[in-house]
């Protein structure tokens, strides 16, 4: 299951972005994967008040997302998907910019992570 941790201020985190967020991203995997991938999609919205956040050794006063997809490493060598990675990086970047607005896009870091065969688990089996 693909799944997204999004790190981002708290403070753009207003009750109306979060739904949004979640659509935009889970797009993003239907649009690299086809639709079906989509409804697998997980999102987790993690936000980070102001004070919290540093960049270069001093709190930050800008919003940079920092957003982690993992999922199977084989999805990301499918043959029929090529350039999987940088598909997905392009798709969740223009995601996060779409809803956060293009102020945040230069500052927007995405983490592709693989997780091999055998090292996930559902309702407490390995998947």
């Amino acid at each position: 299951m693909p799944h997204f941790k999004v790190h981002s201020r708290e403070e753009a985190l207003d009750g109306t972005v979060e739904p949004k967020l979640i659509a935009a991203l889970a797009d993003a995997v239907g649009t690299v994967y086809g639709e079906g991938f989509r409804r697998l999609v997980g999102v987790d919205l993690i936000g980070i008040p102001q004070h919290r956040r540093g960049i270069g050794g001093k709190p930050a006063d800008i919003d940079a997302p920092l957003v982690t997809l993992s999922m199977r490493e084989a999805a990301y060598h499918l043959p029929e998907v090529p350039d999987a990675p940088a598909r997905l990086v392009a798709a969740t970047t223009d995601a996060v910019a779409g809803v956060l607005g293009e102020a945040v896009r230069e500052q927007v870091i995405v983490t592709i992570t693989g997780v091999p065969d055998g090292r996930t688990g559902v309702a407490g089996a390995v998947a």
